[in-house]
């Protein structure tokens, strides 16, 4: 396993630290039970929450405390003392130490079994609500998988050399790791990465402060210029939009991803579909075929023009694509709501309370919720629960093997 970061044992407590339970410091033994969303593994000492990020379900760990909050700690892995069976030795030798893998040391079954079992206990715990999740699915494509990656580095030094460009360090708010290759990005991006870090470091004298990288894999070629125009193919069609915006950043499993949202958007029969946080128009091109008449709303002109340029280059003509504020994003829509499914995939933070108004207001038949935060997404179930839709199908999809995150499809039926 790569070695874990380790703080000074010898270091004082900060000003703050709160000595109880446990001393700063302090060396434990505890056995891990489950996991966190986060990655974290948990246990508990004397019925004590302990999080030990790195620790497996299963495993007896010894683990030193660097904080101790109101009603859990949290500590460092210092030694494995009985293995999980599950654990196996990471794909890249800076996991554990640059922050972008949470789970390359757990064998890729038990990650998937872990981020089902995760998406139910937040809707449990958070809504209060007890439903069949589905198995996790995953593309056949679990390394070299991702299409676009944002490496950093701070503003030269004195004598106008470049540190590390990379990723944030693991437990860190602004140390770098310095990454010259990553496993979990396409093999195109790694055989660009080396004369791209080696340009940037040359031309370090541009650089006033510290900036980020674009490197996306596009049309054969690794594009840089965030202005650039993209290009990404999804089945039969193909989109078109800006390398340094917004776009699925795993190719291998969207096929069967927004295939899925086509199924479940359009298995009671509806008629239309409204995208409403449609971008460049994935969604909402993508699942054109199954229905009549389809409207993609966004608050962005920018990716609205996208999007019509996307479904027109496609060849299709049932979909039409609509700007409104955030206060107003069904004014224009004029579909019956009885024979409408409203597909919406908004950002982390979720919809806001006032969207999530108006599209109960609206009320169409089926509300197909796309996430990437599930917790964002179960706050908001909760809101549509109360506002007068119930689950039918809940499907997480791993979009990122070897990290905590995923992609959930939670499915609505209105009462």
């Amino acid at each position: 396993m790569a070695s874990q970061p380790r703080r000074d044992p010898m270091q004082r407590p900060p000003k703050k630290f709160v000595p109880t339970p446990f001393e700063y410091h302090q060396e434990i033994e505890l056995e891990v039970q489950s996991l966190t969303n986060l990655g974290a593994g948990v246990g508990r000492i004397n019925g004590w929450v302990v999080f030990v990020p790195f620790a497996l379900p299963g495993e007896t760990v010894k683990a030193r405390v660097f904080r101790n909050d109101k009603n859990c700690s949290h500590a460092d892995l210092i030694e494995v003392l009985v293995p999980s069976p599950d654990r196996i030795e990471p794909g890249c030798e800076l996991f554990g130490t640059c922050g972008g893998c949470q789970y390359q040391h757990l064998s890729y079954e038990k990650q998937l079994a872990w981020k089902t079992r995760q998406v139910g206990e937040l809707m449990k715990h958070m809504a209060g609500i007890e439903f069949p999740v589905n198995d996790c699915l995953s593309s056949e494509q679990t390394w070299n998988y991702r299409s676009k990656i944002t490496p950093h580095f701070e503003k030269p030094r004195g004598g106008g050399e470049i540190g590390p460009i990379g990723f944030l360090a693991f437990g860190r708010r602004s140390q770098l790791i310095d990454v010259p290759q990553c496993p979990i990005a396409m093999e195109s991006i790694n055989a660009a990465l080396p004369e791209i870090r080696e340009k940037t470091r040359a031309n370090s004298a541009r650089y006033k402060r510290g900036a980020t990288i674009l490197l996306r894999a596009t049309d054969g070629r690794i594009e840089t210029n965030p202005k650039a125009t993209a290009v990404e193919r999804v089945g039969d069609l193909t989109f078109q939009f800006l390398a340094g915006d917004f776009f699925q950043n795993n190719p291998f499993i969207l096929p069967a991803f927004t295939g899925y949202a086509a199924t479940k958007a359009s298995e009671a029969g509806a008629k239309y579909l409204v995208d409403a946080y449609c971008g460049s128009g994935l969604f909402a091109l993508t699942l054109a075929k199954n229905f009549e008449k389809v409207a993609g709303v966004e608050v962005s002109e920018t990716s609205c023009e996208w999007a019509r340029k996307n479904a027109k280059a496609n060849g299709i003509a049932n979909a039409e694509f609509l700007t409104a504020s955030a206060e107003a994003i069904f004014e224009k829509i004029d579909f019956p709501a009885q024979e409408t499914t409203v597909l919406i995939d908004p950002p982390r933070k979720g919809s806001t309370p006032e969207f999530l108004e108006q599209l109960i207001r609206f009320g169409p038949s089926r509300v197909v919720y796309i996430s990437c935060n599930p917790a964002t997404q179960v706050r908001d179930l909760k809101q549509l629960s109360e506002g007068g839709y119930q689950l039918s199908d809940v499907q997480p999809f791993d979009l990122f093997p070897h990290t905590r995150h995923l992609e959930c499809v939670m499915t609505l039926e209105k009462r």
